[in-house]
């Protein structure tokens, strides 16, 4: 009985106990429920705010640029060669690498023994073809004057048969004597044709001697070429380069001695692709005669050349695509023949255009814009040309909108944004002199690069220049 009720009692207070704890579960539920439902249910998060930079381009005139690499050549370039062999006996002070001539100026000189023998050759054997024509001359006069002689006797003989046969009709002559006269008559005649045919040998020997003349002329006066071509002077004014010769050496017919360069005839060869091809074209499929600028990057400097497109290649080689350009260039001291360059080719300009930084174009082709309400929308865009660092795209539905200057894949339409830089600034409108200060200390400045100059250059062109673009420039960058 004992075991049987202290098993009651237990088994009374775990009753009691499960009936505490179901309470308590109860009114810690209640005071829940209760605290959710005066605090308006769940809490609430704050909307995530981007931090984004922006800029608001303007519409205006701007001039593309076509960028390539290129080579500079010289329009005139000529190899100084040998035209006769020999000895080299002097050469002229200037006649070393890189030595500057002027057009005419002597360069070297070729044994002139050989030449001056053959030259002297030639003068004497113009001597006896001179003489042996005099003599001709003569000869055919004599022959002339012995035909006439000849002809008198064969008249003589023709009117002394003429009597004889006269005498033999009266009866007075006789038969014999008319046969003698005869006779002698022929033998005159005889002696004319021999000296017709004298004269003619005469004629053939004058004719002779004046070829013989004319072929020892022609031998003197390339004996005396080839005399000159002993002595080797500049054509042109330029440098020289591939020097290969020295006093005391021997030297063959038409071998290089160096090569002559025009450095003031230059000009830049660069290859475009067909589609940047089809930009310098005017409406008639003519090449546009577009400015050029050349850039030799030398380090801490730069060595620039202008010119202006001149002409383009006529065909192309195996393997080769795109197109060839060629740019004459203004005189530029400073460049080379060989130099690696970059070329830059202002197209014409264009307007209605807006600037910004290529980060801001997406793949899909549109840009970021900051609305009223400071969240972002999708602006689709036309993109005109890539320049460098940033783009240019037409300014319809652009112009005069906060453009995100850097997208990322957690940028989207719809979220809400706070700007960093916002771009929407005091402007100024600048007097002529002062602007002209300031683009005159943009283009000196030989620190800044090629794009940050092109973007100062075009916030000075605008009527109304930004305030931050001034400042810069007035403080030295």
């Amino acid at each position: 009985m004992r075991f049987l009720r202290q098993g009651l009692l237990g088994l009374f207070l775990l009753s009691v106990t499960a009936g505490f704890l179901g309470y308590a579960g109860q009114v810690l539920r209640d005071a829940v429920e209760a605290r959710m439902t005066r605090d308006g249910g769940a809490p609430v998060r704050d909307e995530r705010v981007f931090a984004v930079r922006t800029v608001t381009p303007e519409a205006e005139t701007i001039s593309p640029t076509l960028d390539a690499f290129g080579r500079i050549e010289s329009r005139r370039s000529l190899d100084i060669r040998a035209r006769v062999g020999g000895e080299i006996t002097e050469l002229a002070p200037a006649f070393v690498e890189g030595g500057q001539v002027r057009a005419g100026e002597f360069l070297a000189r070729i044994d002139q023994a050989d030449a001056e023998a053959a030259r002297d050759r030639a003068r004497a054997d113009l001597t006896d073809a001179r003489q042996e024509a005099r003599e001709a001359d003569r000869a055919l006069e004599l022959a002339r004057d012995e035909l006439a002689a000849r002809r008198d006797q064969a008249a003589l003989r023709e009117r002394a048969l003429q009597r004889q046969r006269d005498l033999e009709e009266r009866g007075v002559g006789t038969l014999a004597a008319v046969e003698s006269a005869e006779f002698t008559l022929a033998q005159a005649r005889q002696a004319v044709l021999a000296s017709r045919q004298a004269l003619a040998l005469a004629e053939a020997r004058v004719d002779q001697a004046a070829t013989a003349t004319t072929r020892a002329e022609l031998a003197l006066d390339e004996a005396e070429r080839r005399l000159a071509e002993t002595r080797i002077t500049a054509r042109f004014s330029g440098r020289l380069s591939e020097v290969a010769v020295v006093e005391g050496g021997v030297v063959t017919s038409g071998e290089r001695l160096a090569r002559l360069v025009d450095g003031g005839a230059l000009e830049v060869a660069f290859r475009v692709s067909t589609e940047q091809y089809a930009r310098l074209l005017d409406a008639s499929g003519a090449l546009r005669p577009l400015p050029v600028t050349v850039t030799l990057d030398s380090g801490e400097t730069e060595i620039r050349a202008t010119g202006e497109i001149a002409r383009e290649a006529a065909a192309l080689a195996e393997g080769e695509s795109g197109r060839r350009i060629f740019a004459a260039l203004d005189p530029a001291p400073a460049l080379k023949p060989g130099d690696f360059v970059g070329v830059r080719v202002a197209e014409p300009p264009r307007d209605g255009l807006v600037r910004i930084p290529a980060s801001a174009l997406g793949g899909d082709g549109a840009v970021l814009a900051v609305t009223a309400d400071d969240r972002l929308e999708i602006l689709p865009v036309t993109l005109v040309r890539r320049q460098g660092n940033a783009v240019l795209l037409e300014a319809a539905g652009v112009a005069g909108r906060e453009i995100v200057t850097e997208r990322s894949p957690a940028l989207g339409p719809g979220l809400k944004v706070r700007r960093l830089n916002r771009e929407v600034r005091e402007s100024l409108t600048l007097g002529p002199e002062r602007r002209a200060r300031l683009r005159a200390q943009v283009e000196a400045d030989t620190t800044l690069p090629e794009g940050e100059r092109a973007r100062l250059l075009a916030d000075l062109s605008r009527p109304r220049v930004p305030a931050r673009t001034v400042e810069r420039i007035e403080a030295g960058g």
